[in-house]
C-alpha cells in the first residue's frame, strides 16, 4: 500500500467550507476568508508534515481557485527531501508536447519526484473559463490523444495525427528518469477506455466498498481488453483519533459549522455538474437536511458529510486509529493499493494519520515498517 496526502493550495482551515475545495470559495468567496491562506510558508509546513508522517506524495489540485500546481510544487521540492508531488493538470490547458517537456524538466530538477494526475474536467463552466468549449465525451477523446503524444514524446521523436492534435517530431531533450506515473479518474463510459489504454493508476472517489468493488471490476475488464493491468487508488478524507468518540465528535464539530443554506447552495451548484462521479457523490447524502454526524455514516466508518459542501471527494474515514485501519484494509482487500487522503486542517490531520493509523498498519504487518523521516530543526 502507498499513502499520499493533499496540498490545500486554495487555503486551509478548521472547517470544510473554510478551505480546500469548499463550494463557497470556488464560487466567489474571497480566499482571504480562509483561516490559513495558501502561502508558500504554510504549504511548506503541510508538505514537510506529510513527509515526516510517512506519506509518499501529496496531491496538488488544479482549477481557478487554487494556486498553479506546477509552480507551487516545484518550489516545494526545495524544502523537502523525498516527498513526491502528484501534480493535477487539465490536458485542454496546454499542448501535449509542452506537458512532456515540463514533466521531463521537473524530474531532473526534483530528482525524480513527479507524479501526474490527469484531470479531463467535468465542470463545463470551469472548462470554458480556460477557453475549452468541447463537450464532455470529446474532452475524454482529446485526453486519449494527449496521453499518446506525451508518452510518445518521452521516447521521441514522435509523429501523430488525430482529431484534436497533429505533431511532427515531438520529443524532449532527455527522457525523464523515472518516467512519471500517470493517475486518472472518471466514472463515465467515456472515461473508462482512456484509463484502460493509457494510465498507471486508476483513481476512484471514496464510495462504499461494494460500489468501489463494482467499479474496479469494470476497469479490470476494460484494461484486460487492452492487454494491460492497472493499479487502483482511492481518494478519501480522514478523521482519526485515539478513540471513536473523539473522532465522531470532530465529525460533529465540522457538521455543526455547515448551515442548511450552505448545503442547499452547494447542492444547487453540484447538481449541474457533468461529472458522473460527482453525481454518485451527491447520491450518498441524498435527502439529508440536518441531523447528527452519524446520520451520514453510509458504511461502518465511512462518513458522507464532507460532500455536503465540497465538490469532488466527499467521504471520510472516521473512527479510532484501529477502526480506520480496518477500513483501509477493507478497501485494500478489493484491490486498492494507493490511498490519497486529506483532512481539515491538513497540517494537523496529516500527523494524526501518520502517527496513529500508519503505525497500526505496520503492527499488523500490512505496511512496511520503514524509518520515519525526521524534520530538520
Amino acid at each position: 500500500m502507498r499513502f499520499h496526502w493533499f496540498l490545500p493550495t486554495s487555503g486551509d482551515g478548521r472547517s470544510i467550507t473554510g478551505g480546500g475545495h469548499g463550494l463557497a470559495r470556488r464560487h466567489g468567496q474571497s480566499r482571504a476568508a480562509a483561516s490559513r491562506p495558501p502561502t508558500i510558508d504554510y504549504l511548506a509546513q503541510v508538505a514537510r508534515a506529510a513527509e515526516h508522517a510517512g506519506f509518499e506524495a501529496v496531491l496538488t489540485p488544479t482549477g481557478t481557485y487554487c494556486e498553479d500546481a506546477w509552480l507551487v510544487t516545484a518550489a516545494l521540492t526545495q524544502v523537502t527531501t523525498r516527498l513526491k508531488f502528484l501534480v493535477a493538470f487539465r490536458p485542454g490547458a496546454l499542448s501535449p508536447t509542452l506537458a512532456a517537456q515540463m514533466a521531463a524538466t521537473y524530474q531532473r530538477i526534483s530528482g525524480g519526484r513527479l507524479l501526474l494526475n490527469v484531470v479531463t474536467g467535468g465542470e463545463a463552466a470551469e472548462q470554458r473559463r480556460f477557453g475549452d468549449h468541447l463537450g464532455k465525451d470529446e474532452r475524454y477523446a482529446r485526453t486519449s490523444e494527449f496521453l499518446s503524444i506525451v508518452r510518445g514524446a518521452w521516447d521521441g521523436p514522435f509523429d501523430f495525427r488525430g482529431d484534436y492534435y497533429e505533431v511532427e517530431g515531438a520529443t524532449v531533450a532527455e527522457r525523464p528518469d523515472p518516467v512519471p506515473e500517470l493517475y486518472f479518474g472518471g466514472s463515465s463510459a467515456a472515461a473508462g477506455p482512456v484509463a484502460a489504454r493509457h494510465v498507471d493508476v486508476y483513481l476512484t472517489w471514496g464510495e462504499p466498498p461494494s460500489q468501489v468493488a463494482a467499479k474496479l471490476d469494470w476497469m479490470r475488464e476494460l484494461a484486460a481488453a487492452e492487454g494491460r493491468t492497472l493499479r487502483f487508488g482511492i481518494r478519501l478524507h480522514v478523521i482519526t483519533r485515539d478513540t471513536p468518540k473523539e473522532a465522531w465528535e470532530e465529525a460533529g464539530r465540522l457538521l455543526d459549522q455547515i448551515s442548511p443554506e450552505d448545503i442547499a447552495s452547494a447542492r444547487a451548484v453540484l447538481s449541474r455538474s457533468e461529472s458522473v462521479g460527482q453525481q454518485r457523490m451527491l447520491a450518498l447524502h441524498e435527502g439529508f437536511r440536518g441531523g447528527r454526524a452519524r446520520d451520514l455514516e453510509i458504511h461502518p466508518g465511512l462518513w458522507a458529510g464532507v460532500g455536503l459542501v465540497r465538490g469532488g471527494a466527499g467521504t471520510a474515514l472516521v473512527g479510532s486509529h484501529a477502526e480506520v485501519a480496518d477500513l483501509v484494509e477493507e478497501y485494500a482487500s478489493l484491490g486498492v493499493e494507493e490511498f490519497v487522503l486529506s483532512g481539515y486542517p491538513h497540517l494537523e490531520e496529516a500527523l494524526w494519520f501518520g502517527e496513529g493509523v500508519l503505525p497500526e498498519l505496520r503492527r499488523r504487518g500490512v505496511l512496511h515498517a520503514g524509518e520515519p523521516v525526521r524534520l530538520s530543526a
